[in-house]
């Protein structure tokens, strides 16, 4: 019998079903052991009935359904997402920084300069997604770069929140340096070297910048990296990790006009991260240049003045303050030790900032401003034109000063043994009586003093106890005791003694060299406030357009223009015949007062002077305190004196 194997299709419901059969000749009758096959078909293999075709139908369903739904997630609902995402990998956005503005002086002298430097950067986001390979450019950058690996670990964990920008590693980086750093970080994704510039200082006393402290310092500030918190505060504002932020001084209370306007850069990269196409950029637009109304050789003169005076007394801390009666305008501002503002441009290391910190003498504390003192007999002034407004005198009531009063059991002494004599307010403020002044604050039997309340009234209202807002930060506020305040601290009441020590600046009152030189300015210009400023224009370098920063009016003393000439007389006595005689023979007539603060039960005098000059039409006025300098007399007026000196020949 001969047999072949074949196939046979059927179509069910919509499938082709296919049949295997094995077909062969049929014997229709028996023949030997040969049976006839049954009249049925007969085949071998497998079909798919009915039940499994639907079931397979379903599941084919379902797996359309996720599929479409997921395509639909991917490129409807998160499409956009992932677009930006894909973005991001492809399309970088650099900030580029704009040149930070110029600080001038008064005669458009540079204070501080732009120099071209260069920095390691890091972009995160670029660098390898493998561990081993990360680790591998880590460890080439530190090495490369001469830091621990740790720190550079250290800024990627402070900062990674911020992947996509980039992280300064090290600044400051000299030509040849950043020559080798670029070469060899081509192979390494994610370490950039830029070019950028930095700031670098002027020094008062040579040509070029160099490494010695000045007092300049202590009003321009500097500036320095972001802090995370700064960078927290400022990244809606357009900062990044890598940016500089003004910490001090001009620098910090001009940022806004000093930084400028930073541009965008938008470049395509590849998957390492390497720039291959700018397709877009925005020019940054410089900061505008600031001019201060300081001007730099007075403040030199002043600066090298007070260092003299501070070598002959054995003192080492001091300060000055020159304002422009006639405007507010800060012409020398002065404290003394002071520090050098350069070595904080690339971060100061930490013993060095140490050093300065623990430094008894704190360089880096703005006495002009913020130094608080007793101000001894230069608040005598302030209390003359109180009494004589109050009617409490006039120019001629005389007052015999017999050595001091006492009262009950204590005795309040004039510094001369014997008194002065007869004495009027001219007198007295040119002599420095205290008996007057003592009797015209506090009174004396039946003679009624201006007392407490009024005299604090007065020395507000010429500036004391208050910040007067100059325009950088650190400004203290001074201190005017008072009868509440001293039974809430102290516990005690307030007695007559109390008054006197008021009357005559001792005891708890305290105020700064820039407040005291704005009260002289105020009897030097006839009774007007103005604020004290620092700044007097602001200029923009592309259009040349000036922004002046107009004198602004605080308030008047409440004191009659007669009562100021008086006191203005008292004052000019004082060169002519008092304390301030080393004075006399200037050659611009000079007005002032000397003081001698006492503050301490074992420690030397702080030692005062305050003056304006001319005394006709008064353009200038100068406070000097030198810290346990002892006499004012002796130790701050030669201080005025040379700085006098230099000023009528310079104005």
């Amino acid at each position: 019998m001969r047999a072949w194997f074949g196939h046979r299709r059927r179509i069910v419901g919509g499938f082709i079903r296919y049949k295997w059969l094995e077909e062969s000749f049929t014997v229709a009758t028996s023949q030997g052991n040969q049976r006839p096959l049954p009249a049925s078909d007969q085949f071998v293999g497998y079909t798919l009935d009915a039940k499994h075709v639907a079931w397979l139908r379903v599941c084919l369903l379902i797996v359309m359904a996720v599929l479409t739904g997921r395509i639909v997630y991917l490129q409807g609902i998160r499409g956009a997402h992932f677009l930006t995402a894909a973005e991001e990998n492809r399309i970088r956005i650099h900030a580029i920084p704009a040149k930070r503005g110029l600080i001038y002086d008064r005669s458009m002298r540079p204070l501080v300069t732009n120099a071209t430097s260069f920095a390691l950067n890091l972009l995160p986001n670029d660098l390898s997604r493998q561990p081993e390979e990360r680790d591998r450019i880590i460890q080439s950058i530190a090495t490369l770069a001469e830091l621990p690996v740790a720190d550079i670990y250290a800024t990627l964990d402070e900062y990674k929140k911020y992947s996509f920008e980039a992280l300064t590693i090290q600044e400051g980086i000299p030509l040849e340096t950043a020559l080798r750093l670029q070469i060899a970080s081509a192979d390494m994704p994610g370490v950039r070297i830029e070019a950028s510039t930095e700031r670098s200082y002027v020094n008062l006393f040579a040509p070029v910048t160099t490494s010695t402290p000045n007092s300049l310092a202590h009003l321009i500030g500097y500036v320095g990296k972001l802090t995370k918190n700064e960078l927290e505060e400022k990244y809606d504002l357009g900062y990044s990790p890598s940016d500089r932020i003004g910490k001090t001084g001009i620098e910090s209370s001009y940022e806004d006009f000093l930084r400028g306007t930073y541009g965008r850069r938008k470049t395509e990269v590849d998957v390492t991260g390497r720039e291959r196409l700018v397709l877009a950029e925005d020019t940054p637009l410089p900061g505008r240049h600031v001019v201060l109304g300081i001007d730099m050789e007075w403040q030199r003169v002043l600066e090298q003045a007070l260092a003299r005076a501070l070598r002959v007394s054995g003192a080492s801390r001091a300060a000055a303050v020159v304002l422009d009666a006639r405007t507010g305008v800060i012409r020398a501002l002065v404290s003394l030790p002071a520090y050098d503002n350069n070595e904080f441009i690339h971060g100061i290391p930490r013993d060095s900032y140490a050093a300065l910190v623990n430094n008894p003498d704190q360089p880096l504390f703005p006495r002009a401003i913020s130094g608080t003192y007793p101000s001894g007999s230069t608040i005598k002034p302030l209390i003359a034109a109180a009494a004589l407004q109050e009617g409490r005198i006039t120019p001629q009531t005389t007052v015999l000063s017999t050595g001091g009063l006492e009262v009950g059991q204590w005795f309040f002494p004039d510094w001369k043994p014997g008194g002065h004599g007869a004495t009027n307010v001219i007198k007295a403020l040119a002599e420095s009586v205290n008996t007057f002044f003592y009797l015209i604050g506090g009174g004396y039997k039946n003679q009624e003093g201006l007392g407490v309340e009024t005299i604090t009234k007065y020395l507000r209202a010429f500036g004391l106890a208050d910040a007067l807002g100059v325009d950088i930060p650190g400004e203290a506020a001074g201190f005017l005791p008072s009868p509440s305040w001293k039974e809430s601290t102290k516990k005690e009441r307030w007695y007559i003694g109390d008054t006197y020590n008021l009357s005559i600046g001792q005891g708890d009152v305290l105020v700064t060299p820039l407040q005291l030189a704005h009260a002289t300015a105020i009897i030097a210009n006839g009774g007007t406030a103005y604020r004290p400023h620092l700044v007097e224009r602001v200029i923009d370098p592309i259009t040349g357009e000036v922004q002046p920063i107009e004198p602004q009016i605080i308030g008047e003393a409440p004191v009659a223009p007669a009562h100021l000439a008086t006191v203005r007389r008292g004052m000019r006595a004082c060169v002519e015949s008092g304390s301030c005689r080393a004075l006399a023979d200037l050659s611009v007539p000079v007005a002032g007062k000397t003081g001698t603060a006492q503050w301490s039960a074992d420690k030397k005098t702080h030692a005062w002077f305050t003056a304006f000059a001319p005394v006709g039409q008064p353009e200038i006025a100068v406070s000097i305190i030198i810290e346990e300098g002892g006499e004012g007399s002796k130790t701050a007026v030669p201080v005025a004196r040379e700085f006098f000196q230099y000023w009528s020949r310079a104005r």
